[in-house]
């Protein structure tokens, strides 16, 4: 029988190696000739509260061949929250499973005991599928993706036009406990002062104003008319 092998991303490098068959990870779907295009790295980062969500759906619907990178976390799946199309839901067991089988690209401790990550398997899935792929990850994520690939990364912090505006947003989600909301407004604070390490900074003064700069700089980079 003819042998398979597949190519997968580890440490920044594809490597090359025989599908084992009684590897429960393998699958006939990761088997291929040569490893997977890169496509480019669009990341939206951006304080708790400031619009990145909003901004970045509207991305996936207006920018063609843009897919998005879909995180798994260990926080509860809210009510409107589909698995597998907002977050992967995954206890911390077994994030910390995947983790010490470095299955992530990058990975963090958002807050105290709720971790979120960017699984290889899945940028391997959509870069596969010869897609530019789309981040929505906090400032640190950001930062680490950018670092992993400096080359076709196009990094973009979304902040509020005064921190009391952000204040009063997160003040008004009825989502979470009033300790979880103080507890984003601390992070926001200290996650403010890195806004000159992203390429583009965009105020959020104006929903529709920010998603215009926003398209504008993601069609830019992806070279759209």
């Amino acid at each position: 029988m003819r042998k398979k092998y597949r190519w997968t991303l580890t440490n920044n490098r594809w490597k090359f190696s025989l599908i084992n068959k009684a590897d429960p990870d393998s699958h006939p779907n990761f088997c291929y000739l040569r490893p997977p295009m890169r496509g480019k790295l669009i990341v939206i980062t951006a304080p708790s509260g400031a619009g990145k969500t909003t901004i970045a759906r509207h991305l996936l619907v207006s920018i063609p061949g843009l897919a998005f990178s879909v995180s798994a976390t260990t926080r509860r799946q809210r009510k409107e929250e589909q698995e597998g199309k907002d977050y992967y839901f995954i206890n911390e067991e077994e994030f910390k499973r995947r983790r010490e089988a470095e299955a992530f690209i990058e990975w963090e401790e958002v807050y105290h005991g709720t971790y979120y990550g960017t699984l290889k398997e899945e940028l391997d899935k959509l870069w596969s599928a010869g897609k530019d792929v789309l981040f929505d990850v906090d400032v640190h994520g950001a930062i680490r993706l950018q670092k992993k690939f400096p080359d076709n990364t196009l990094t973009i912090f979304i902040k509020p036009p005064e921190y009391e505006t952000l204040v009063r947003r997160l003040h008004s989600r009825a989502t979470e406990p009033p300790e979880k909301i103080e507890e984003r407004i601390q992070k926001a604070a200290n996650e403010l002062k890195f806004e000159s390490r992203f390429d583009v900074v965009i105020v959020n003064d104006d929903l529709n104003h920010a998603i215009i700069a926003a398209e504008a700089a993601v069609k830019k980079f992806l070279e759209i008319a």
